[in-house]
């Protein structure tokens, strides 16, 4: 037993040194797939989800607290690595998301305003220290090696907080309500804006150097994430205008550019299918767990929920068949990396026999 004991630590310590900072991703797809469900009257799924979601959101604090304590170096590392630093932003996500979930599934809004309160915390300190890092170190990276989709997790952090403001705001007293949605859209502007940056050089990344089925991790499907978030940022801003005079004389402007964030998140979703075709099937890359594939299940319940959010706020609706299209496959896609996490964890702990599949 005692042998079996020091493995399973070991096994433990292995893990925890090398816990991907994007791990919070597992709650911003739960989350994601939990509010998708609450919008189609799927309540006992949606709230499930949010009892595991909590479970899990508690879970990953902990283990990335003791890593920052057991392997600092390592932990502070991550964040002014190129590939790994972006990661951290999925924990502002998570927050932000998982805010969500108490509003529209509990009404419980003041759990929800201390989450969005930390989130733009997280995002404060993440957002200046990572960039921060990017800019001064010595030691940097040539584009082809240092630029991924999971950049864009940075746009997806903003738009979050956004997203959780817009909902806080709509049932705030004033003059709070006004100067809460003033926030939610200056970080929905902020949001676009490092998208348009960011995405143009991952675009020239994609057309101008080699590209090799490695190449295309999971978190690429953040390119359409960030503009699904974008969209119901953007949707939200609109339902909220009657509660903002700015808002309303803004409206032909965020309506016009949620459209632009939903027909671009549109564009991608073919392309994605292609490339992803290209690398599981014609090149014959292994689909194996990975903890980034919580990135591609995401974006997938994002467009399902903004979609839904659009049609309200624009009144669209010859596009209701889509949120529940890609609310099945957002299941799917969660269901399927959900096996994958459980069949990890039963490999770490050794509860599978050598023999086992």
């Amino acid at each position: 037993m005692s042998e079996q004991a020091t493995a399973l630590r070991g096994h433990f310590s292995a893990v925890l040194c090398e816990l991907s900072p994007a791990y919070f991703g597992l709650v911003m797809a739960t989350g994601i797939v939990s509010l998708a469900a609450q919008l189609l009257a799927f309540d006992t799924l949606a709230r499930l989800l949010f009892g595991l979601n909590l479970l899990a959101y508690g879970t990953l604090w902990l283990m990335t607290g003791w890593r920052a304590l057991r392997y600092p170096q390592r932990f502070f590392g991550d964040m002014i690595d190129h590939l790994r630093g972006p990661g951290f932003f999925t924990s502002v996500a998570a927050t932000s998301i998982l805010g969500c979930q108490f509003i529209l599934l509990l009404g419980d809004y003041r759990s929800a305003g201390w989450l969005w309160g930390l989130a733009i915390l997280l995002w404060l300190g993440l957002t200046y220290t990572i960039f921060a890092g990017f800019t001064i170190k010595q030691n940097k990276p040539d584009l082809a090696h240092g630029i991924s989709g999971a950049w864009l997790l940075a746009v997806v952090a903003t738009q979050s907080i956004a997203v959780l403001g817009a909902l806080i705001a709509s049932h705030a007293d004033q003059p709070w309500r006004l100067e809460i949605n003033f926030l939610a859209l200056s970080m929905w502007l902020w949001g676009g804006m490092l998208y348009i940056w960011m995405m143009s050089l991952i675009f020239y990344r994609y057309t101008f150097f080699a590209f090799s089925p490695g190449d295309l991790a999971p978190p690429y499907w953040i390119n359409m994430g960030a503009m699904a978030i974008s969209t119901l940022a953007g949707s939200l801003l609109i339902i909220n205008a009657p509660d903002a005079p700015f808002l309303t004389s803004l409206l032909p402007f965020i309506k016009g550019f949620t459209v632009f964030y939903w027909a671009t998140g549109s564009w991608w979703i073919p392309m994605l299918l292609i490339l992803g075709c290209w690398r599981y099937i014609a090149r014959r890359f292994p689909l194996t767990y990975d903890p980034l594939y919580w990135g591609a299940v995401f974006p997938l319940g994002m467009y399902a929920v903004s979609t839904e959010q659009m049609i309200r706020a624009m009144d669209f609706p010859f596009l209701e068949p889509l949120p529940g299209i890609f609310f099945y496959i957002a299941l799917a896609a969660w269901s399927l990396a959900f096996m994958g996490l459980l069949r990890r964890i039963m490999d770490v702990t050794g509860l599978r026999c050598s023999a086992g599949t």
